[in-house]
């Protein structure tokens, strides 16, 4: 327990703002991350490499957000029943299709490319502890992170 608990209080900043970045709600976020440190608990034995806890972790959050936007989009909710905060936040419905539109393109990454683009833009890791992380050369890793971003960018444009 002690072990997991040094690993985990070294990305807990990180994990909770990936999630905010994935979700853009609070409670959600912190819920996510929370439930991501349940699984990863419960798992820990199974991590044979200490080192590569971080990653390890914020794959396991990216599959929590990942299940809870599918919810959202599941959802129907009466017009109703909305919240002056959520009447305000719907208002700005263009960032809301921005975003939308950013969080589907990255999902339509392949997996490797989504854990290379998180792990930098999320994590602020640059390419060679990426590489480090990955055991890949980080040439590659530069290469496909930039290969991911113009894929996210042309189908952005379209």
């Amino acid at each position: 327990m002690e072990e997991f608990m040094q690993c985990y209080e070294k990305i807990y900043p990180q994990l909770y703002r990936t999630a905010w970045l994935y979700l853009q709600n609070r409670q959600e976020a912190e819920d996510a991350v929370q439930d991501a440190v349940l699984t990863a608990y419960e798992k820990f034995y199974q991590l044979k490499d200490q080192e590569k806890f971080g990653p390890w972790m914020m794959q396991i959050l990216a599959n929590q957000c990942k299940r809870r936007m599918k919810r959202w989009f599941r959802k129907e909710e009466d017009i109703e029943e909305i919240s002056q905060s959520q009447k305000r936040s719907l208002s700005k419905e263009e960032d809301f299709a921005m975003a939308s539109a950013v969080r589907q393109v990255f999902w339509e990454l392949e997996k490797e490319e989504r854990l290379i683009v998180a792990l930098s833009l999320f994590c602020g890791y640059t390419s060679e502890e990426i590489a480090d992380i990955l055991d890949k050369n980080h040439s590659t890793i530069r290469s496909k992170y930039r290969r991911a971003l113009q894929k996210m960018r042309k189908k952005l444009e379209v």
